[in-house]
């Protein structure tokens, strides 16, 4: 069994999607992130870092005491070794979907988060920093659909973790201020993409959890606004 230390948010979704396209068994053990609960001591031992999500696998390859890992870009890579899929066996495949697997986690996913933030949530509007992230957006929007329309197929060619980790932030598009019909390679793979069962079912865990709105209290915890973050928490 995979204890999943999770929160419904395009991190926390690469992996339930994952985990339901491979039909690995795990539990949900949720990590509400708006109530400050990444910064716990028990959660800060499975992820020094403060982040969600992750897991820790009582039965994990190879053996052995319980193992646990953090960063959504590890926990994907070990899921696909332990259940033999979506990940090619061959070098040049393998190296394919792990280049594009590091490219959403340093940078597609980072800076469509920071375009979010200035954009959405930050209190002070700031022109150059709204324009600076808007602007890196749409170049790795761009950067995506040229790959997708080489290949015809995922981005890396058949579907893969890197196509997992990628979907969730690009479901996020709207909200980015930014058009799929600009991108007619990535409108296509998204549609292909929404269509299977198994990453439905990955998008749903804990959607009940999603509050409508963001709170003062969330707001605070997330992005250090209204009042002095938590111990250990960042205030960047």
């Amino acid at each position: 069994m995979i204890d999943l230390h999770y929160w419904p948010t395009p991190n926390g979704w690469k992996i339930t999607i994952m985990l339901e396209e491979c039909g690995l068994p795990y539990r949900v053990v949720p990590v509400n992130i708006g109530r400050s609960e990444q910064f716990t001591p028990a959660f800060q031992a499975l992820s020094p870092n403060g982040r969600m999500p992750a897991i820790v696998d009582h039965a994990p390859l190879g053996g052995g005491q319980p193992l646990s890992i953090f960063e959504s870009g590890a926990i994907l890579l070990y899921l696909a070794e332990k259940s033999g899929r979506f990940m090619p066996a061959d070098v040049g495949g393998r190296y394919r979907v792990t280049q594009w697997l590091m490219w959403q986690m340093g940078g597609l996913g980072p800076m469509l988060g920071q375009n979010g933030h200035f954009a959405l949530y930050a209190s002070e509007k700031i022109p150059y920093a709204i324009e600076r992230y808007g602007r890196e957006a749409r170049r790795l929007y761009a950067v995506l659909d040229g790959e997708l329309g080489r290949t015809g197929d995922g981005i890396a060619g058949a579907y893969s973790i890197a196509d997992m980790a990628t979907f969730p932030w690009i479901m996020t598009h709207k909200a980015q201020g930014i058009s799929l019909d600009d991108y007619p390679h990535i409108k296509r793979w998204y549609a292909q993409l929404r269509e299977r069962e198994a990453l439905q079912r990955g998008l749903a865990v804990g959607k009940e959890w999603r509050a409508p709105k963001m709170d003062d209290e969330a707001r605070r915890v997330l992005f250090g606004q209204g009042g002095a973050p938590p111990q250990g928490a960042p205030t960047t």
